[in-house]
């Protein structure tokens, strides 16, 4: 019998596995109430932004892939927000900024995931908005226990806060110090954001749908929208080290709305792999394994073995190298990438020993094209951050600072669904006090250099990390995945999929097992820096695997043996219907549920 933190949950009800207990059990609590799993990721998503404050928020954004009992087909919610209106490279330029700031005002994108939770919830839900509020808007008025790590993200920033974001220091600094681990904490003005919400969809009669679309008008175009308005007219400093208002507007909001995708799918080893489109980095996934594939070698395909790790690792450079050149919300990437050709023609890159450099490809013959910063700054090493900057996620040398979300539901009809809401940390940006959340600051992730695939471009969206997983076999769902982790998510996801869909490995077993992951690529957040040849692995691995890949020329970087990965999976067999779903343990608050 294979050892592992906790069991692979099965049943026939319903099961939900996400990045707190907290929301895990109000998803549940929703399924057993008769709601479905599009219900309970609603519920989930708003308790998210309640218990994780320092890894995601209303203003952030939240990227969700989900099929329904009806129709198999994969679908992507997208809500991540666009750059507004007035987010143009001259506008930035203009300030003396060389990159777009990693945290404040500045760096904030329209506002994306309040919107999309409603529209699901809209769409495909069947409970009234009352309904799923209520557990959120429960925690933020009576409070809940706050995690350690919370706690100790607001004591990192505790100076901006008291120094420079006052109404921050209000909400997080109440007793002149940061909350401490398990304290009991409140969030009155969110509480009140949602119930206006409610409020706003009671006044619109009967019809469930007609009050779902009177809160999203009440969000994008009424009292939210107003109060956003007002706030990012204000100055606050960020991370540039000087004061800059923030570009969205009212405006903003009331132009744009979440939005129905189709996904970008591969098909590899008897499965399809669905993930969300090139404006996200999804498709680095896809890629990888494409290659993979291409080597045709099966030790290539087994992430605790020299050989299997070092071609995964070779194979992610390089998809990640294609994500600088290629990737952005321009509709423009190469439909080649994804080729048989293309990836054969990668894989004859992977030799015997590490590469360190930044080795983009020439789909169909087309030149990339690198950021200047890039070509400038490839061998910098990556050094001490502001802690209010980027997406608060592994630190180089594996501590988790913090991070992104994620939650997955499939209930007892096939409805499943993974998203992964992210951004609008509680560090990200000053609090907007009577709305009782911050700005997000995915803004950050767009280059102020004309003609590149990710340039920031008022109306595009910035090419974000966050990057949910829905796999099927024979055409139907069988399994969503998902981490938090940035620029880790896809190659913790890589390593999970091997595990499971190649090696067989049951669902808690495959996230149990030691992680690892390259940092020898650019870094997606403030301030875009890279780390070639890094390889950095939890110390559970064999030390004779690890002294060989040293050997290959890899700088392997030991981290905790359980500190890499915050995954979560749920599955369902059309064989039978039974469900299962398993949980991280890393950091000890992730929980899987159901029945």
């Amino acid at each position: 019998m294979t050892f592992t933190t906790r069991p692979t949950l099965r049943g026939t009800f319903g099961m939900v596995s996400s990045t707190h207990w907290l929301a895990s059990q109000s998803a549940m609590g929703v399924l057993e109430r008769g709601g479905n799993a599009f219900d309970a990721a609603v519920a989930a998503g708003f308790v998210l932004h309640v218990v994780e404050p320092h890894l995601n928020g209303p203003a952030g954004e939240v990227p969700a892939i989900l099929a329904t009992a009806d129709d198999p087909t994969p679908r992507v919610l997208c809500g991540q927000g666009p750059a507004p209106a007035g987010a143009t490279v001259a506008h930035f330029r203009s300030l003396g900024l060389d990159l777009v700031p990693g945290s404040g005002p500045l760096a904030a994108v329209v506002p994306g995931a309040v919107d999309a939770w409603l529209l699901l919830l809209r769409d495909h839900g069947t409970r009234s908005l009352a309904e799923v509020l209520e557990p959120a808007i429960g925690y933020a008025a009576a409070g809940h226990p706050l995690v350690g790590a919370a706690g100790q993200t607001v004591e990192r920033v505790r100076s901006l806060f008291t120094e420079h974001w006052p109404t921050s220091a209000e909400l997080w600094l109440r007793h002149g110090r940061a909350p401490a681990a398990g304290e009991m904490v409140t969030n009155p003005a969110y509480a009140l954001t949602l119930r206006r919400l409610v409020d706003a969809a009671g006044a619109a009669g009967a019809d469930r749908e007609a009050q779902i679309e009177a809160a999203r008008r009440a969000w994008r175009e009424g009292f939210v929208a107003d109060a956003i308005d007002r706030f990012s007219r204000l100055p606050f400093r960020d991370s540039s080290g000087r004061s800059h208002a923030g570009l969205v507007t009212g405006a903003d909001l009331a132009g744009w709305s979440a939005t129905w995708e189709e996904p970008v799918t591969l098909d590899w080893r008897g499965h399809t792999v669905a993930k969300t489109g090139f404006w996200g980095q999804g498709p680095v996934l896809l890629q990888t394994l494409s290659v993979l594939d291409a080597l045709d070698d099966p030790r290539a395909l087994d992430p605790s073995t020299v050989d299997g790790i070092h071609a995964q690792a070779e194979a992610l450079k390089l998809a990640f190298a294609d994500r600088e050149a290629w990737y952005g919300d321009t509709g423009e990437a190469p439909a080649a990438l994804l080729s048989p050709a293309y990836a054969r023609e990668r894989a004859a890159l992977i030799v015997a020993r590490a590469s360190t450099a930044l080795r983009p490809g020439s789909p169909a013959g087309a030149p990339p094209r690198l950021p200047a910063h890039l070509q400038a700054h490839a061998a910098r090493r990556a050094g001490p951050q502001d802690p209010s900057t980027g997406e608060p996620t592994v630190r180089a040398d594996g501590v988790t600072r913090g991070d992104t979300c994620h939650v997955d539901v499939v209930d007892r009809w096939g409805n499943i669904i993974s998203a992964t809401p992210s951004g609008g940390w509680l560090q990200s940006s000053p609090t907007i006090p009577e709305l009782g959340f911050p700005l997000g600051s995915r803004l950050q992730m767009c280059w102020l250099e004309e003609g590149l695939a990710s340039t920031l471009t008022p109306g595009r969206r910035p090419r974000t990390t966050l990057s949910p997983t829905l796999v099927l076999r024979d055409g139907e769902p069988v399994l969503a995945c998902g981490t938090p982790g940035g620029d880790q998510q896809d190659q913790w996801q890589l390593l999970f999929l091997l595990r499971h869909l190649v090696g067989g490995q049951e669902l808690q077993e495959a996230i149990d097992a030691p992680a690892w992951h390259t940092t020898s690529l650019p870094a997606s957040f403030y301030p875009r820096e890279v780390e070639p040849g890094v390889l950095v692995v939890e110390d559970r691995l064999d030390p004779d695997v690890l002294a060989a890949l040293g050997a290959r020329g890899h700088t392997v970087r030991r981290s905790d043996p359980w500190s890499l990965g915050r995954l979560c999976a749920v599955a369902r067999d059309p064989r039978n219907g039974v469900l299962s779903a398993a949980a991280n343990p890393r950091g000890a608050q992730g929980y899987a549920t159901g029945r």
